[in-house]
């Protein structure tokens, strides 16, 4: 690569458990070029970043893998990314490629912007936005809302507010989109992905590829090299959020339990279920101890719908910390919820 050339770089966007870092791992353990990584967490405890720096992929070492953990990097590009992208640039061997991946409830839109930025607008190019789609939890309608019943409340009621905030995020990531991964396929009937894929058509402006996935298996040379410069095609992605001065996340509210160990992998998962089943819970991800057992289990929730695996081993001599990043609708029962999990 030419020391004149920017380095292009491709943003992940999605909504809270669609398949981000799955994505971004396949990505990691497949690329023939030199990856870094820049993670950005809803909340304090890096578990995405815990979960790819397992990956131990040679071109991707774990210290090229940021985490950025203070917020949003839509709310936070002066004091985190753009800082961490030049750090990444600066190094003896920068990367070839640069991977962000967002938080589940950031705009992609503000991130694609900073591209503009003086201090990296020479050096760096957005290759691409991916916007990875649970088409399962679309299919389940929500983010369908029914405008014409929205239109009819408020003819009867001029004081509701109908606003969706979870479906302006949803729009806002499709919106600003050059490839949508229509993930999770083999969760949906024909019939699902079908009205899916037309609600998503009815949201574009313009024409975006769309493919369909399971676990986010795609080809690498169909996510990289897009070549896209999405920070000069700002116009073509329009946002809800484009005539507003600032972006936050008032509507969500998130929490951290501390585990204990547990007997098996379903003891905890049936508890996860319970407290999904039974309070407002969007997103559930961490690590667990189980009894007996030298790795790690890592426990991903979506609603109800609960994945684990055990994905390497505890440190030697450190404590075995099980934790719990818990995420919903503001104002959601959180005592609740631990008694649910710890009781």
């Amino acid at each position: 690569m030419s020391t004149l050339a920017k380095v292009p770089c491709t943003i992940v966007t999605g909504f809270l458990g669609a398949g981000k870092t799955t994505l971004v791992r396949h990505v990691l353990e497949n690329a023939d070029r030199r990856l870094a990584v820049i993670v950005n967490e809803f909340g304090d405890v890096g578990i995405d970043g815990e979960i790819l720096k397992s990956c131990g992929v040679e071109n991707c070492p774990e210290d090229a893998i940021v985490e950025l953990a203070n917020g949003c990097l839509c709310c936070t590009v002066a004091d985190d990314f753009v800082p961490a992208l030049k750090s990444l640039l600066d190094r003896p061997n920068p990367p070839e490629h640069i991977v962000i991946e967002t938080s589940g409830l950031a705009l992609p839109k503000p991130l694609v912007k900073a591209f503009n930025w003086p201090e990296i607008a020479s050096r760096v190019t957005v290759d691409g936005v991916i916007a990875v789609v649970d088409g399962a939890a679309v299919a389940a309608g929500r983010f369908a809302d029914d405008p014409a019943a929205v239109a009819r409340q408020r003819a009867e009621d001029s004081s509701l507010d109908h606003d969706n905030p979870l479906e302006e995020v949803f729009e806002d990531q499709i919106l600003c989109a050059d490839l949508i991964l229509l993930n999770k396929a083999d969760l949906m009937t024909d019939a699902d992905r079908k009205a899916v894929i037309g609600e998503i058509g009815k949201v574009l402006p313009r024409a975006v590829a769309l493919v369909e996935t399971r676990h986010g298996q795609v080809p690498v040379k169909v996510l990289l090299g897009l070549g896209a410069a999405a920070e000069a095609d700002l116009a073509a992605r329009p946002s809800h959020h484009d005539l507003e001065g600032e972006h936050d996340h008032e509507d969500f509210d998130t929490f951290i339990v501390d585990l204990p160990a547990y007997a098996s992998p379903q003891a905890l998962v049936d508890r996860m279920v319970k407290a999904a089943e039974e309070h407002d819970v969007l997103r559930m991800k961490g690590f667990v101890e189980v009894d007996g057992k030298p790795m790690r289990l890592l426990v991903q929730g979506v609603g109800a719908r609960i994945q684990h695996q055990f994905d390497r081993r505890w440190p030697d001599g450190a404590p075995r910390r099980g934790r719990l990043v818990v995420i919903g609708q503001k104002g959601f029962d959180q005592a609740g919820i631990r008694a649910i999990l710890l009781g």
